[in-house]
């Protein structure tokens, strides 16, 4: 098991609530993104002897699986000071042929949000195509999503092709596929730093987008008793598996089918016997022992057992 120091983004729509939650230092510039495990070229994570995780796994495939397959996903933490775009991402066909990257279904766990604070996350109602993109051109296509309040410990798996959007107040930690395509369908007419519109992708977000009313196939479960504490079954697809555990003791475990991705969202303890706080990331190789000791509240990635 080792620590990974993660890759920061100041997105214009970001805060230092971060900073403030897990001393992430961004030279004074607010933090919109953390990427806490990845190994995407546009923000990987470095290992403690300054190799990026990506180089690791080169030079160690089998700490990925015993397929060797290639690293799935990237780990982030997200402050949204403001309302993200309204976006959509495609899958894995689509986007390897069109834009020579993964896909992207991401997992979204609420780390914190203010009063009022929820999420856009599909349709309310099946929508028809061209009144769509009536109300993108309106300004109006709010209207139509489907949005939840929301609180700390709620999830929600969004699969590519789900029109979505992070509400402003929520700090989140997002398990999502190693790829960084969005197509911005509305942006709010905000400006980026160079004082022009930001770009939209109406056209790719059309040929992408799922225009069938929202179905939910989170399937987060109960915590349940284990060794150290509790574990509660977030979300499953065929990308990864995501849990939650709730350290009151001492978790040991092995995963002896793929690597572990874990992430301190609270409290404090020792991993493998060396400190950690909350904002700590480590990268656990495929069939590892490893052990966290303390009180804490930490998610954890890998690939499905059925994969």
């Amino acid at each position: 098991m080792f620590r990974l120091t993660p890759a920061l983004k100041d997105y214009i729509w970001g805060g230092y609530k971060l900073k403030d939650m897990f001393g992430r230092d961004n030279g004074g510039k607010k933090i919109s993104e953390s990427w806490e495990v990845s190994v995407h070229p546009d923000g990987p994570s470095l290992c403690p002897d300054g190799k990026t995780l990506a180089a690791y796994i080169a030079e160690n495939p089998a700490a990925v699986d015993a397929e060797k397959s290639a690293f799935p996903i990237l780990v982030k933490f997200i402050d949204a000071a403001q309302n993200l775009s309204v976006q959509v991402h495609p899958n894995d066909e689509y986007a390897r042929r069109v834009e020579g990257d993964n896909g992207k279904t991401e997992m979204w766990y609420i780390v914190g949000a203010d009063e009022g604070a929820g999420i856009y996350c599909g349709f309310k109602e099946d929508v028809d195509k061209a009144a769509f993109l009536s109300k993108v051109k309106d300004g109006s296509v709010e209207e139509c999503l489907n949005f939840i309040p929301v609180k700390a410990g709620d999830c929600f798996l969004i699969k590519a092709g789900t029109v979505h959007a992070i509400g402003a107040g929520c700090v989140i930690c997002e398990i999502q596929q190693s790829s960084n395509v969005t197509y911005r369908v509305y942006d709010y007419n905000r400006r980026g730093a160079d004082g022009k519109l930001r770009p939209l992708h109406v056209e790719k977000a059309m040929d992408v987008i799922n225009f069938k009313k929202f179905k939910d196939e989170t399937g987060s479960g109960a915590p349940e008793p284990v060794g150290g504490g509790t574990v509660r079954h977030l979300t499953e697809c065929e990308y990864f598996r995501c849990r939650e555990l709730c350290l009151d003791g001492t978790y040991a475990a092995k995963n002896a089918h793929s690597f572990t991705a874990a992430s301190v969202l609270s409290g404090e303890g020792t991993a493998d016997g060396e400190p950690f706080k909350a904002g700590d990331s480590f990268f656990i190789p495929c069939g590892e022992a490893f052990a966290f000791a303390g009180k804490a509240k930490i998610i954890l990635a890998d690939e499905p057992e059925n994969k």
